[in-house]
């Protein structure tokens, strides 16, 4: 009935420890109710706590407000803490089974059944062992109720030393001067470190050397040949204007001609026995070569409806039905012939990204079609002054070569490309943009 009635005794004091444990506000204060106020639970003489971490140490002592650790009981008590740790689960200590030295200590510093209660949690950070010290040997209901007991305190070491570490001893660390000065020397170093100064600025992969197509006649676009990125061979056909206007003009113009030379006919026959035909005759020659100059004008632009390629390449642009049907003037462009295998990385530098970029400067181009692709270059040239582009942002357009050896990007591929110039501080690297933004404002 007794050892009922100690069992009932012992589960109400667990359930008050839990209240002590749980108002806790350090890893001192739990350390003071571990080996001090778990009397409640079961009765000793002597507890010790000892976390295993970073820095293991005796944390507390039963009866004793603050651990020396020069004490000789302390440095005993760190002995045999990492003899017996690690201990996954709570045991009583064999005392014959330690060094000889600990049990010739002993009896003077513990009594003989000890209890050696891990207290675990899943966490990161240091791990406890609280050892319990008495005169009368540990039962086994009191190593089932150990269990639990050690499952609380974990709990509450688990939830009381991450704040320890992150918080408290940060504010420690803050109240030195040495600290500050540490800090300081350590962020100016990081200062002083040489990056590589670099922009991002978008790019395409342009032809080198294109062949322009252009309108040879104003006209109408009557139908598109070829398609975009459509390999063509010299003398293929790539587009025909509108001829309809022009055979009407042929026509009239042979028609012209055909009665031109039937009347200088006619006037040459009478010429040989009317002087006064003769001189006829001179004014129908001369209206006969006028005839025949516009004929053979509008025969040749009648010729040139039909626009064939003139080298082999590639037809690079965007799309037929933007030229399907469109007036088109002289000279204006139509499409490009690009060979493939010569291509070019040109990127537009913002103006307010600038840096001194200079010929022989590296650029490494990623496409956004390919994220994990990379591809090296060279700057060959910089516009000295800037241009609006086609997003209406007024840029540096910069020319690069590929290196040589290295697989060549696709035609009319779209990227970014990372400029790079000399080495600068770091803290002129991160501060280069809000300073320049700074002085806009201050002047």
């Amino acid at each position: 009935m007794s050892t009922v009635n100690a069992s009932v005794q012992g589960l109400i004091g667990l359930l008050q420890l839990g209240q002590r444990v749980r108002a806790a506000a350090s890893v001192q204060e739990l350390g003071f109710v571990a080996v001090n106020e778990t009397r409640a639970v079961f009765a000793y003489r002597q507890a010790a706590l000892w976390l295993d971490g970073d820095a293991s140490h005796i944390a507390a002592l039963s009866g004793v407000p603050q651990v020396d650790p020069e004490a000789p009981y302390v440095q005993w008590l760190v002995r045999l803490f990492r003899k017996i740790a690690p201990v996954p689960a709570p045991r009583v200590i064999d005392v014959g089974a330690l060094p000889a030295l600990l049990v010739e200590e002993w009896g003077s510093w513990l009594p003989m059944h000890a209890l050696a209660l891990p207290l675990p949690h899943a966490g990161g950070g240091p791990r406890g062992v609280l050892l319990l010290a008495r005169d009368q040997p540990w039962t086994d209901e009191e190593l089932a109720l150990a269990g639990e007991l050690g499952a609380l305190l974990g709990h509450g070491l688990f939830a009381l030393r991450p704040r320890e570490r992150l918080w408290r001893q940060l504010l420690t660390r803050l109240r030195t001067r040495q600290w500050w000065w540490r800090l300081g020397l350590a962020l100016l170093l990081i200062c002083l470190i040489p990056v590589r100064l670099s922009a991002l600025a978008p790019a395409e992969v342009t032809p080198v050397d294109p062949f322009v197509v252009r309108a040879p006649l104003d006209g109408v676009i009557d139908s598109l040949k070829v398609t975009p990125n459509q390999p063509v061979q010299a003398g293929a056909l790539l587009f025909n204007l509108d001829a309809t206007t022009l055979r009407s003009r042929y026509a009239s113009a042979r028609k012209a001609y055909e009665t031109a030379q039937e009347e200088y006919r006619q006037s040459a026959q009478q010429a040989v026995t009317d002087d006064k035909s003769k001189l006829q005759m001179a004014e129908r020659l001369g209206d006969l070569r006028q005839k025949q100059v516009d004929m053979t004008y509008t025969a040749d632009q009648l010729a040139r409806v039909q626009v064939k390629a003139e080298r082999a390449g590639v037809a690079v642009f965007a799309d037929v039905n933007d030229w399907t049907g469109k007036a088109v003037v002289v000279g204006e462009k139509v499409l490009v012939l690009a060979d493939p295998g010569k291509v070019e990385l040109t990127g537009y530098l913002p103006v307010g990204d600038q840096i001194a970029l200079k010929a022989g400067a590296d650029v490494t181009f990623y496409p956004r079609a390919s994220p994990f692709t990379a591809y090296h270059a060279t700057v060959d040239s910089v516009a000295y002054k800037a241009a609006p582009t086609d997003e209406n942002i007024l840029a540096y357009r910069v020319k690069a070569h590929f290196s040589a050896g290295d697989d060549l990007p696709r035609l009319g591929l779209m990227g970014t490309a990372r400029l790079y110039a000399g080495r600068v501080p770091l803290v002129y690297y991160v501060l280069r943009r809000p300073l320049a933004t700074l002085r806009q404002w201050l002047g």
